[in-house]
């Protein structure tokens, strides 16, 4: 795959870890970043901003995608490139079934394709599903932190006002069928990006996996990238032979 020099994400090779957590928002990066150690900013542009330390002596960086599919897809690409090869989404979403609770995580496994970016790169037949390993390691993760979490299915969508005010929209009564449908088949949240993440990870030959919170306060999020370190953290155990 030819890339522009330096991309899109202005990162430089060997300036990204083989792990990398992936926000959308860029303010979220230094968050995330403090979690790590030894780590500093390496790039920062448009929507994109990376910071890479260490976790358990591995590189690890933090890299925003910006908001939905076509910056994620970018992202996704560039950071390939670069060697990454393991990928987790840590973002916000939106709650879709009634038993949740702002503050619980979603693991997911698998995203309804409810965008249009990924269909550029695969057939909408081909499913977005999330590697096993990066998906049973949030969940040990998340088990071992106690926090309330569920797994299952998201739902990524390319507008993020068609279904919170169907009303205004000329496809309100299709919005509002799927909206319905989704809910019934037991889709636990909707966000921007999973799918996207997911079909490339695939067609790239990388892992990904995905976790969201359901409501975006302080407690909440840092609950989310923890969860999400701790993850790496028993990823990296694992391939050095288990010792945790």
């Amino acid at each position: 795959m030819k890339l522009l020099n330096h991309g899109l994400l202005g990162c430089s090779p060997g300036s990204i870890g083989r792990y990398v957590l992936l926000p959308g928002d860029p303010g979220r990066v230094p968050m995330i970043a403090e979690l790590f150690e030894d780590a500093e900013e390496v790039s920062r542009s448009r929507e994109f901003c990376a910071y890479t330390g260490t976790l358990r002596g591995e590189k690890i960086s933090a890299v925003s995608t910006g908001m939905g599919g076509p910056s994620t897809a970018i992202t996704v690409q560039e950071l390939a490139h670069l060697g990454a090869e393991v990928m987790i989404r840590v973002g916000t979403s939106g709650a879709m079934q009634k038993f949740m609770e702002a503050t619980d995580l979603v693991i997911t496994w698998g995203a309804v394709r409810d965008e249009y970016t990924s269909q550029q790169f695969l057939p909408l037949s081909y499913p977005a599903v999330a590697d096993l390993d990066v998906t049973l390691a949030l969940c040990e993760a998340a088990t071992e932190l106690g926090y309330r979490h569920h797994i299952g299915i998201s739902q990524s969508k390319d507008a993020f006002y068609a279904e919170h005010q169907p009303e205004r929209m000329p496809a309100r009564h299709k919005l509002e069928q799927n909206w319905f449908a989704w809910r019934k088949a037991g889709v636990l949240c909707s966000e921007m990006e999973a799918s996207v993440l997911f079909i490339l990870a695939h067609m790239l030959g990388v892992k990904a996996g995905g976790i969201m919170v359901a409501g975006p306060s302080l407690q909440s999020l840092q609950n989310l990238l923890k969860t999400a370190v701790r993850a790496i953290e028993i990823l990296i155990d694992r391939e050095r032979g288990g010792a945790q």
